[in-house]
């Protein structure tokens, strides 16, 4: 999946004239909470609704509502705006969209084509595509399985499932700091008795860490694995 298949395309900008309560107007209208700033169709900066709540004066201020006022009325965002803006093109995989977000402590990133904006991806895109690849909208049952890391394992394990006539929803995998000679497989299956494949995989000496039971549509529970 590439950052295209997920970004939104049709982005709301503002040029840098913009003050800020006409950026703070854009925001709320249009529920974003960053607005890519472009000048000439060239992008000159972001700015992001913490930008604008910083540059508000503090509600202790001795100024009236009317001086406030005046004042976000002739203040741009050119002078909050972030300028060296951390973009990405459109073609790179969605994971590295949200490494750099990670990096860079940000929570979206502007999709840059050609010295063009063409799209934003946001932490909210990301999350979604977490959801989805976890399978979390399909129910089943998640199992979490703890592998050496060696060759034929997980094939040791697709091949217990399939001996049950079960299907493999989703898959992910992670490590756990501290444990290199392992990794944690996190199977979604197409059941919710998992009972059996359960203990065939502890009887062929597979190590079963947690199996989360959820009926597609209602709350799940934790099976007992002792």
């Amino acid at each position: 999946m590439l950052v295209r298949d997920r970004m939104t395309k049709e982005v709301i900008t503002i040029p840098s004239s913009t003050t800020i309560l006409e950026a703070q107007k854009t925001m709320r209208e249009s529920r974003v909470r960053r607005l890519p700033v472009v000048d000439g169709g060239k992008l000159v900066g972001i700015v992001t609704y913490n930008d604008l709540l910083e540059a508000s004066p503090s509600k202790v201020t001795t100024l009236s509502r009317f001086e406030l006022t005046y004042l976000l009325s002739k203040m741009t965002v050119a002078e909050i705006m972030t300028r060296n803006v951390v973009t990405v093109p459109p073609d790179v995989p969605i994971e590295e969209a949200a490494l750099v977000m990670q990096k860079h402590q940000i929570g979206g990133l502007p999709v840059v084509e050609e010295g063009k904006i063409v799209g934003i991806i946001t932490e909210s895109d990301i999350f979604e595509v977490f959801v989805e690849t976890l399978g979390v909208w399909e129910g089943g049952t998640r199992i979490t399985l703890e592998l050496p890391q060696r060759p034929g394992a997980l094939h040791e394990v697709t091949g217990i499932i399939k001996e049950h006539g079960l299907n493999i929803l989703s898959l992910a995998t992670f490590y756990e700091e501290g444990k290199p000679e392992y990794r944690y497989v996190v199977l979604r299956l197409n059941t919710l008795h998992p009972e059996r494949v359960v203990t065939r995989l502890k009887e062929k000496g597979i190590s079963v860490c947690h199996v989360w039971v959820a009926p597609k549509g209602e709350n799940g529970y934790v099976l007992s694995i002792q």
